[in-house]
């Protein structure tokens, strides 16, 4: 099984930017669908930006203009590039993806494990 890395987390002032990497300890070229995701405690996790090899990208509307989600599969890596950071983004952000997942299934949260996550403060 392969596994999914986070890293990239930190405290940022408000406005600043942050990139956060998910590394695969194996090949991520069979995962169609894959996604980063947040969760502040006490609040159910929720999605913020999913990247499909066939049906495109989503983005969670609060985010959509600041944030930008990729991938390279040469170096088994998932990609979140956040600007204009805000006290609202403070949260442990998790990356995930599985062999086959669709766009649905990424959208909906539907995987069957889920990392360390890092952490993203935002904050004067």
């Amino acid at each position: 099984q392969v596994q999914l890395v986070e890293s990239g987390g930190g405290l940022v002032h408000p406005g600043g930017s942050l990139t956060l990497s998910c590394v695969a300890s194996g090949s991520i070229s069979s995962f169609d669908a894959m996604g980063w995701y947040r969760q502040v405690p006490g609040h159910q996790r929720e999605l913020v930006a999913v990247i499909s090899e066939s049906e495109g990208i989503n983005y969670k509307d609060a985010v959509n203009d600041r944030f930008t989600i990729s991938r390279d599969n040469a170096k088994n890596t998932l990609y979140l590039q956040m600007n204009d950071l805000k006290p609202e983004d403070t949260a442990v952000y998790y990356c995930n993806g599985e062999p086959g997942a669709t766009m649905w299934a990424a959208l909906t949260l539907q995987f069957r494990s889920w990392g360390q996550g890092t952490q993203v403060t935002v904050s004067s």
